[in-house]
């Protein structure tokens, strides 16, 4: 088989794992008894969207007692203003009067703040899981379990470890490509083999190496509309380093190991004579090595009947079969039409 130069796409493959766009965690502002919950467990809500009720009397009661300390704190202000006028009240006793009505509308708006709080709403659009609590539970403000947990999954993250040196290589490459960090394009497999059908973009990597395992963290943004992907599944990340237009490509089942490991191939020159070659191989590509050197354009390497040639042997060119593989299959097509 002649080899030739082709266009090839450098890719590098990396495990990653999904995880949510946006997570936020609902918890309660204020105590009291949980008398409703207004959502139903896995649906998609929005934000803002009432999620739980609170028994609002105990705050309704602490509002109306602020709304009258705060009237009756802004009258006397009045009074004393009109007594000031007049040098009826002292300076001293107008100042304490005015601080003791802000004081009192600071009350009122905090007791206003918390009749809000026994509604608790979502703070982001997303789905929401399963409910912790049920009415007549008893929530407690900043607790440590929430209520329930909302994730933002029309959009999702594949975070990725990458060793340091392999991220160098990358970004040399990516700059020898002339492609830009932010539009590299990765592509994913699933757990069951099957190809993602929306490419991601490469976002961002991180600025600290792990010192325990000399890697760093590489995030990918994908779009998620059918809700495929769903946080904690583990992926397959194709990342893309480029298209290396020059690149040399060689059949898997031409390259055997030499007893030092090394890849070689058997190439037959232009007098017929049997070569063997060393290899450099960096990569597959489906059923081919990427080969960095030791093969060059137009070299003719041999596919079959290796066995029975040795280095330095004169040898005749014939067209390569069908590998075994593609020869079963088609007797096998054959057998069912026959």
């Amino acid at each position: 088989m002649e080899i030739a130069a082709e266009a090839h796409e450098v890719t590098i493959q990396l495990s990653g794992r999904v995880s949510a766009f946006e997570v936020s965690e609902v918890r309660p502002q204020i105590g009291g008894i949980v008398r409703a919950r207004l959502y139903q467990e896995g649906a998609t809500v929005r934000a803002g969207q009432p999620l739980y009720e609170i028994d609002p009397g105990p705050a309704a009661a602490d509002l109306a007692g602020a709304q009258a300390s705060a009237a009756s704190a802004t009258a006397r202000l009045e009074r004393y203003e009109r007594l000031l006028a007049i040098n009826a009240v002292s300076q001293q006793e107008y100042d304490d009067a005015r601080a003791a009505a802000a004081a009192a509308s600071s009350a009122l708006q905090n007791a206003r703040i918390a009749v809000g709080y026994t509604r608790v709403t979502a703070p982001i659009s997303g789905v929401i899981g399963a409910s912790s609590v049920t009415p007549g539970a008893l929530a407690t403000p900043n607790q440590a379990e929430p209520f329930a947990v909302i994730q933002r999954l029309d959009r999702v993250y594949v975070d990725m470890s990458q060793s340091s040196g392999d991220l160098l290589r990358l970004r040399n490459a990516l700059a020898q490509s002339g492609v830009r960090t932010d539009r590299v394009a990765v592509r994913l497999t699933l757990e069951d083999g099957s190809t993602y059908p929306v490419e991601g973009v490469l976002q961002f990597s991180d600025v600290t190496i792990n010192q325990n395992t000399g890697t760093v963290r590489l995030r990918a943004v994908f779009e998620n509309p059918n809700r495929a992907l769903l946080p904690g599944m583990f992926v397959t990340a194709v990342v893309s380093q480029g298209v290396d237009p020059d690149a040399i490509l060689a059949p898997q089942r031409a390259v055997s190991r030499n007893p030092r490991g090394q890849a070689v191939a058997l190439v037959l020159n232009q007098e017929n004579v049997v070569e063997e070659r060393v290899l450099e191989t960096t990569a597959t590509s489906g059923d081919r090595w990427v080969v960095a050197s030791g093969l060059n354009p137009g070299d003719r390497v041999i596919v079959e009947g290796a066995q029975r040639v040795r280095p330095g042997a004169q040898a005749v060119a014939a067209e390569p079969t069908q590998p075994p593989q593609q020869q079963g299959a088609l007797e096998t097509l054959r057998g069912r039409q026959g």
